[in-house]
């Protein structure tokens, strides 16, 4: 089984515990406002790679890993490759490789084929990271061209199954960062049974020039990270770094 992979990176350290072998697959249903990688959204220009080589690949870096590193699936959106993604993750667990998901959940529903394929692979996935961009569901639209709906009842079958889950947030200025929307996120985060973390990620602009390689009108032109204060203000509220 191939996949559609657009990088990879051999020594990250912010996608999961420890360092990790990091695979970037392509394909997005995703239009986030702020993507920094837009160059991920289709599928098709992605490189074909088998789970055989990228795993062959992943482990000639298993000395850096120690006890908590591994790979990492990041994207785009795996979820989109479901397929190649449980034969990737078999074959990690065979040789007993800690595996992550880096996820924004948009693929998921409880329909089949894909609710038995999501199953099946949450048997060799030890942790996933869920990156919630917005509470509010007309909010959410604007801001990625897509519902939360399924995404907040993908977090909640999680819960359900007590499949370990880092909840991730972009905090972006006067989009996701106020007040209100925060302590909502807190509180849908608060009735969770398998949160471990969670992680604030404050909106850059780095990616802006692929929009524009692309041929793209940036929509966030001229918005600014947010200040120290707003971070702050936003990890204090979702107890971030704290046990839930």
């Amino acid at each position: 089984m191939d996949g559609f992979i657009h990088s990879t990176e051999s020594f990250g350290s912010v996608d999961g515990p420890g360092v990790r072998f990091v695979i970037f697959t392509a394909g997005c249903p995703m239009r986030c406002r702020f993507c920094h990688n837009p160059d991920t959204w289709n599928m098709q220009v992605g490189e074909r790679r088998s789970a055989d080589s990228l795993l062959e690949q992943a482990l000639r870096y298993r000395t850096y890993w120690k006890d908590g590193g591994g790979i990492t699936v990041s994207g785009g959106e795996p979820l989109m490759q479901m397929d190649f993604l449980l034969e990737l993750f078999q074959k990690a667990k065979e040789k007993g490789v800690h595996t992550t998901i880096d996820t924004s959940g948009a693929p998921f529903t409880r329909e089949e084929p894909f609710f038995g394929k999501f199953n099946e692979l949450m048997r060799y996935t030890d942790l996933l990271l869920l990156d919630i961009k917005h509470m509010d569901e007309e909010q959410h639209r604007l801001l990625t061209g897509h519902t939360n709906r399924n995404i907040l009842d993908m977090a909640g079958y999680l819960s359900e199954i007590g499949k370990p889950v880092w909840i991730r947030h972009v905090l972006v200025p006067g989009i996701s960062d106020k007040d209100e929307y925060l302590e909502k996120l807190y509180s849908f985060i608060s009735k969770l049974d398998n949160v471990q973390k969670v992680e604030v990620l404050p909106y850059h602009t780095f990616g802006e020039y692929k929009w524009k390689e692309l041929g793209y009108a940036y929509p966030l032109a001229g918005v600014e990270p947010p200040s120290k204060e707003r971070i702050e203000n936003a990890r204090r509220i979702l107890h971030a770094g704290e046990p839930i």
